[in-house]
């Protein structure tokens, strides 16, 4: 029993001094550490007892280091157990296996090919079933596409769905022209529709002959039936006229109370005028329009 208790200490005096030698510049730092807090105090002559706040504090850090050093050798001499937990396995990660089948880091040895580029090594990697399921659903879709689109004829093609909204869109055009929703001053067109003209008659009849007679004959307003006009003949000039009007000859702007496809019905009321015999016509008035020959 003393034998082996003697064997014991022997080989702890050992580990001591094999774990001094091998921590030997840990130590000198703490040593020279140690030296420079104990030459503070003395160099500023502050060694008197009992030791002030310096002085404790200096004294409080070399048992502080002295401890981390017998710590540091200690530990470091027992034997170091390695202790292996097992991984637990999340269920993300148990889905992320199921979609890429990819192997694990330290079972990659067991993919590895024999090449062998500057170092660079392959491994015989297995396709993911997500990419394998979307190339199967890309067989599928082409199967569909050809059988709907070609054999069937049950899908338009392109060119039939570009034919199909090109004649909606044609449509919806029409209907907005008819609206007067695209009309102004510089896209009007005179009209010619005895539907069109007798919706103007009645705007005209409801807002203009106050100024202008009920004939076109001119009141406190220029006739409207000779050839003679002080803001331009012609249906855009007389569309633009009644749009924005003339202030300052007491001519008010209809474009809030009269949408544009009124306003043009109105201007061509007012041009169908042209020619008639008003009943007390008012002196020509402006200077006489002649139409230009549109390009």
């Amino acid at each position: 029993m003393k034998k082996t208790k003697k064997s014991k200490i022997l080989q702890v005096e050992k580990m001591i001094f094999k774990n001094l030698h091998k921590n030997i510049l840990k130590i000198k730092s703490i040593i020279i550490f140690s030296l420079l807090f104990i030459s503070k105090s003395v160099a500023a002559g502050e060694s008197d007892f009992p030791p002030n706040y310096y002085d404790t504090v200096a004294l409080i850090l070399l048992v502080i280091i002295v401890i981390a050093l017998l710590s540091i050798i200690y530990y470091e001499g027992k034997p170091k157990t390695e202790v292996v937990k097992e991984k637990k396995v999340s269920v993300l990660a148990k889905i992320r296996q199921a979609l890429t089948k990819s192997t694990p880091i330290e079972r990659e040895q067991e993919i590895m090919l024999d090449h062998d580029y500057d170092g660079i090594k392959e491994l015989d990697s297995k396709i993911p079933p997500w990419f394998s399921w979307l190339f199967v659903l890309t067989i599928l879709f082409g199967v569909y596409y050809m059988l709907n689109y070609h054999v069937f004829a049950t899908g338009k093609l392109s060119h039939e769905e570009y034919e199909q909204e090109m004649s909606i869109a044609a449509a919806e055009k029409e209907a907005l022209i008819k609206s007067g929703a695209l009309v102004n001053e510089e896209t009007v067109t005179q009209l010619t529709d005895a539907a069109d003209l007798q919706s103007g008659k009645q705007i005209f009849e409801t807002n203009c002959i106050a100024c202008h007679a009920a004939d076109g004959g001119g009141i406190v307003g220029p006739n409207l039936a000779d050839k003679y006009w002080i803001h331009g003949g012609g249906i855009k000039n007389v569309f633009k006229t009644i749009k924005y009007g003339v202030p300052e000859k007491g001519m008010i702007s209809w474009q809030s109370q009269l949408n544009a496809k009124q306003i043009q019905d109105v201007a061509s009321y007012v041009l169908s005028l042209q020619g008639t015999k008003p009943a007390n016509p008012k002196p020509p008035e402006g200077e006489i329009w002649k139409e230009e020959p549109s390009e």
